[in-house]
């Protein structure tokens, strides 16, 4: 019984839980950003084919900043979902999910957590050259600014553990995989979907510079990510003795993570 306890995933359900929120507020506070998110994508894609561009909902998924904000829009309707059943249940879809599919969620929130502050990055200081109406002054504002509000929220209000160190690899993967879809998207509908990777325009040296910026800041935000977790749970659970916001149906006892990792309740994974 000890050994399957130590390496249960999750055991005292940080990714469904909050030290601020009890559930069904959580619950309602991720389901409303999902709904933004979605409501956002959507509302873009039937501005694009009211005004004679469908194809640039089409062309959409080429851009990384796009494919960010479906991730955003699908994280919080799941985490939601966790939620929700946590608070219904007492036990979220999380915990009874095959192990790998709990092993790629965690991994899908350290990428939330990452991603939407690399575009709102590479966005203002690189991209941005003005609003040309109000709509797209909303769009980019919803898609540059207010996604790294999400990540932001996401670090601070759920129990989260700082993610694992091995989580950069899947991030620089991630990273790497999208640099071959825009060369793709090139060779297939012949622009570039973003002007710093236009090899034709920029000599190599500097679209490799740019590549390598990018990669380089996505793994200093990991760490500073990580090291903003470590805060707010030492801040929360250390100094404020606030262990979390449980339900009633068959709850865990709250424990802090450093209770979790004495008593072997911790993810072995996550090590």
């Amino acid at each position: 019984m000890r050994g399957n306890t130590e390496c249960r995933f999750d055991p005292t359900y940080r990714f469904s839980t909050s030290w601020l929120l009890p559930p069904g507020a959580l619950f309602a506070f991720r389901a409303l950003l999902s709904l933004y998110a979605f409501t956002t994508i959507f509302t873009i894609f039937g501005w694009y084919g009211s005004h004679g561009e469908a194809q640039a909902s089409h062309r959409s998924f080429s851009y990384f900043t796009n494919l960010t904000y479906w991730g955003l829009a699908f994280y919080f309707a799941f985490s939601a979902a966790h939620t929700a059943s946590y608070w219904l249940t007492g036990a979220p879809l999380l915990a009874r999910w095959p192990r790998a599919l709990q092993a790629l969620h965690s991994i899908f929130y350290s990428t939330i957590v990452v991603f939407p502050w690399l575009v709102t990055i590479v966005f203002w200081a690189i991209l941005y050259s003005g609003f040309n109406s109000k709509f797209t002054a909303w769009t980019n504002i919803s898609q540059h600014a207010l996604n790294s509000v999400y990540a932001f929220l996401e670090i601070i209000i759920p129990r989260t553990e700082p993610p694992p160190f091995i989580h950069i690899i899947p991030v620089v993967l991630i990273l790497a995989m999208y640099l071959g879809l825009a060369y793709l998207t090139y060779d297939t509908e012949h622009f570039f979907v973003y002007d710093f990777l236009n090899n034709r325009t920029h000599s190599p040296g500097s679209v490799a510079g740019y590549c390598i910026g990018i990669l380089v800041g996505a793994i200093i935000i990991f760490l500073i990510v990580r090291c903003l977790i470590m805060l707010r749970v030492w801040l929360t659970e250390k100094k404020m003795g606030m262990i979390g916001k449980f339900t009633a149906r068959g709850a865990p006892r709250p424990v802090s993570m450093d209770t979790e990792k004495n008593i072997g309740l911790v993810d072995m994974s996550r090590k």
